[in-house]
């Protein structure tokens, strides 16, 4: 280990030690103040002496939140965990500043390795810390999926309670009540909202208020259940009562789920890791080859290299993404996006940027702009189609600028390369002894003078470059034939830094990956709305369970169903929206409408059913086949979680593992087979013609 690297990490350590140190000093002068005093009156009898991890957690967020950057992610955080833990601050709080406590503690340490490993390289550094953040994303939303898969599996053991409960007392609100006094879960918070809500003057409105919070489709459930039982009162189907076997059927639906996420978390759960580690083993392997196969040097520090690399950080990036869409798609968690002010919108807002904007967005009515708006339905995206627009052009511009740059990078990296690469008559495959490698440099530096005095000059000949050298003192006891085959070695070093300057090509280049900028958020809302299709199967049979549910209940009507389908609907949310809208115009045709616009034969089924119920008979006898062959679709909706999982699984395995499948053959094998070759055919041909 070289002494500037001990020096660069011993200088790290210090200050980091000086930033504990002004962070400790800064939390206790924060101590005094009245957040802290009112956390500490608070603990007032309860406070115990020794350490407390929930204090300091308290702390801890109070500190997150006055630091710009970090605000951010906590914010982020406790918008997820506050729709789990309704109304208690306490809890939010905690839970949020020991999610970002861990991801913080992974971060850094491996901020710091990247730093120090990659501190030569100063573009791949700066790449690996922006990877980086996004793996401090992934490890966050991995935590508050813990919390919501926690929450799922407490309501199984909840909703059991109900039905003793409810057998003890034969009313739902105290039934709820009462198993809520669980202090323990925290699915009893929610419980305890529900109750609020049944009791309340107003529960209907209460009630949608609820719906906008509720931390997972089948909580809306039970709480729409339990409010029309209570409103309607419970009545016996074949002699058992209809609440608990609705509560019933939210319970199988709720282990179905379960289930779903285990197998996912478990096909998941590396995938994500996976494709980003090539991007993370890329100087790591660029020294193992280079201290191995010293002919490999000039491929890894020159410009192919270079190029290699960005390639494999893009792919790298747009396998990451993919990965966690392919994993989130279809989930029940509620989207916690800032949807009301993003940076998307400060943009828009600006009358400059408008305009310009503006101009990309198909104008209303179009044929383009009813196109891009149902691909944003279909994918169900929280953005608008401005705030689409503005992020095609703000990628467009990016790419474009960071493209000329990376180009002129390119370009510096073909030149110090050339003023650096000892020079040699030819390359051997062990590489060369220390004394010959010295040797070498030295005639490396000679040139570089040679080539400082004839750099941009378009007229440079051999013999004007041997006629310097002659003149020369660095040449004054050369023979000829030496001054000769030195004025070729650097006319040739000549030629290569002469062309290099940004090309016309180049630009064009940069104009088309702004172009695949543009695109790329079309491409991606592409994908989404493909594997939301991959999902429809699985709605359906939600709708079966929904409709099974309603059916027996009295006053229930298709209307109500509708609303009920659109409350929990995902893919097909729009259709059922606007089929909703159009009802009071005309039942059947709103209906008739909605059947036209989808193509799914199991989804159409349903709707037959309710024109059927709207028109001609009972909605008990419309969906009557629904009981009667309940197990079979079951056992279909078990079946086709499973092909679900499997597709997922066999195409994220293809986008995960590709990263990795490029760094081996791209940067390792390629390389060496290559560049080996090329070596060994140029030192047997320099060996063959000394020998002649």
């Amino acid at each position: 280990m070289s002494n500037q690297l001990i020096f660069f990490i011993m200088g790290i350590c210090a200050v980091l030690l000086i930033a504990l140190i002004a962070g400790y000093v800064i939390i206790t002068k924060r101590a005094n103040k009245s957040e802290y005093k009112k956390i500490q009156r608070l603990q007032q009898g309860t406070k115990e002496k020794k350490f407390s991890s929930e204090v300091l957690f308290q702390k801890l967020y109070i500190t997150y939140i006055r630091i710009p950057f970090i605000k951010r992610y906590i914010l982020k955080v406790r918008r997820k965990l506050e729709i789990i833990h309704i109304d208690d601050e306490y809890v939010t709080r905690r839970d949020s500043a020991k999610i970002l406590s861990r991801a913080l503690l992974i971060l850094i340490p491996l901020a710091l390795i990247t730093i120090i490993i990659t501190h030569t390289n100063t573009l791949l550094m700066v790449i690996l810390l922006i990877f980086e953040l996004f793996m401090v994303d992934t490890l966050i939303d991995g935590s508050v999926d813990k919390i919501d898969d926690k929450i799922l599996k407490e309501q199984l053991e909840f909703f059991s309670e109900i039905r003793h409960a409810y057998h003890e007392f034969n009313m739902v609100e105290e039934a709820i009540y009462q198993v809520s006094q669980d202090d323990e879960r925290t699915v009893s918070i929610q419980g305890e909202k529900i109750y609020e809500i049944l009791i309340s003057d107003d529960p209907e409105m209460e009630l949608e208020k609820y719906y906008d919070v509720a931390p997972n489709s089948f909580l809306k459930e039970f709480a729409g259940i339990s409010y029309l039982t209570k409103e309607f009162g419970d009545r016996k189907v074949d002699g058992a009562s209809l609440y608990l076997k609705n509560v019933n059927n939210i319970t199988q639906e709720m282990q179905l789920e379960i289930l779903k996420r285990d197998k996912l978390n478990y096909v998941f759960q590396s995938l994500a890791f996976i494709s980003i580690v090539p991007v993370l083993a890329l100087e790591p392997l660029k020294n193992w080859a280079v201290g191995n196969f010293n002919f490999t040097e000039s491929w890894y520090n020159g410009k192919v290299g270079m190029v290699v690399q960005i390639l494999i950080m893009i792919i790298t990036f747009v396998s990451y993404l993919l990965v966690r869409k392919l994993k989130d798609n279809g989930s029940t968690n509620m989207n916690t996006k800032n949807t009301e002010n993003p940076w998307q919108q400060k943009i828009y807002s600006k009358k400059v940027f408008k305009k310009i904007i503006d101009l990309f967005i198909p104008k209303q009515g179009s044929k383009e702009h009813r196109k891009v708006s149902q691909m944003l339905k279909d994918a169900a995206s929280p953005l608008k189609i401005e705030w689409l627009y503005t992020n095609r052009v703000t990628l467009a511009i990016v790419t474009f600028l960071v493209s000329i740059v990376v180009f002129a990078h390119l370009h510096v990296i073909a030149i110090d390369y050339v003023y650096n690469e000892p020079t040699t008559d030819y390359d051997l495959i062990s590489g060369l002894s220390d004394a010959n490698k010295k040797k070498a440099e030295e005639v490396t530096k000679i040139h570089n003078k040679f080539l400082d005095h004839f750099r941009g000059q378009k007229d440079v000949t051999v013999e004007k470059i041997e006629y310097e050298m002659h003149r020369s003192p660095l040449y004054s006891e050369a023979s000829d034939e030496e001054i000769q085959k030195n004025a070729e070695q650097v006319y040739n070093k000549l030629q290569i830094i002469n062309q290099e300057f940004m090309q016309w090509y180049e630009l064009l280049l940069a104009m088309v990956f702004a172009i695949a900028g543009y695109m790329s958020p079309i491409w991606l809302l592409f994908f989404q709305v493909k594997m939301r299709q991959l999902e429809m199967e699985d709605e359906v049979m939600q709708f079966h369970t929904i409709i099974l549910m309603l059916m027996r209940i009295e006053r229930v009507n298709v209307e109500i169903i509708l609303e009920w389908l659109e409350r929990y609907a995902n893919i097909f949310k729009p259709v059922l929206s606007q089929c909703i809208n159009n009802y009071e115009a005309g039942a059947w045709e709103a209906l008739e409408e909605m059947k036209n616009d989808v193509s799914y034969q199991l989804f159409i089924r349903i709707v037959e059913s309710l024109q059927a119920a709207v028109e001609k008979i009972p909605i008990r006898d419309a969906f009557d086949e629904l009981e009667s062959e309940r197990d079979y679709y079951q056992e279909r909706r078990k079946e086709s979680n499973n092909r679900l999982i499997s597709r997922k699984a066999m195409i994220g395995k293809v986008i995960g593992f590709a990263p990795m499948i490029c760094l081996f053959v791209g940067y390792l094998i390629i390389p060496l087979v290559f560049v080996g070759f090329t070596s060994m055919s140029s030192s047997f041909t320099s060996m063959s013609s000394g020998t002649v």
